[in-house]
């Protein structure tokens, strides 16, 4: 009965310990925690041009730069505003030509809007190659 209390009391100890822990954690480091930011740099592209280089499209506060990552550098090849006007004008003429393509199959008129703006849908596949041909 002895070993019965004495493992209670134990227990019970423990938990007033971890419990006073946790406080004093929770009250030292609340107001502390670093506000979250959206990302500043955005990838737009990559493409390997050897075993250990590549070529990285970056878009950075309204500017886009083409760099050039080996092992040991990267180094600035050319830099431009972003252009997002005419990319927005490039997603209209996609999305025109993306509307004249018709699903085809039996279960194509089955749910046409079931998957709408889905990446299971096959209108995004085919506005996704739209676009990836058109960026090339």
């Amino acid at each position: 009965m002895d070993t019965l209390f004495v493992a209670l009391r134990v227990i019970v100890s423990l938990g007033v310990i971890v419990g006073l822990l946790w406080f004093v954690q929770r009250r030292l480091t609340k107001g502390r925690r670093a506000p979250r930011r959206s990302n500043a740099v955005t990838v737009v592209g990559r493409q390997g041009i050897g075993s250990k280089a590549s070529v990285v499209v970056v878009d950075v506060d309204g500017k886009r730069f083409v760099l050039g990552v080996t092992e040991h550098a990267v180094s600035v090849l050319d830099a431009a505003d972003t252009p997002a006007a005419a990319f927005a004008l490039e997603l209209d003429e996609q999305a025109a030509v993306v509307s004249q393509f018709r699903p085809r199959g039996r279960r194509a008129h089955a749910h046409p809007d079931a998957l709408g703006g889905s990446i299971l849908s096959p209108a995004t596949w085919r506005q996704t190659i739209a676009a990836v041909r058109q960026v090339r």
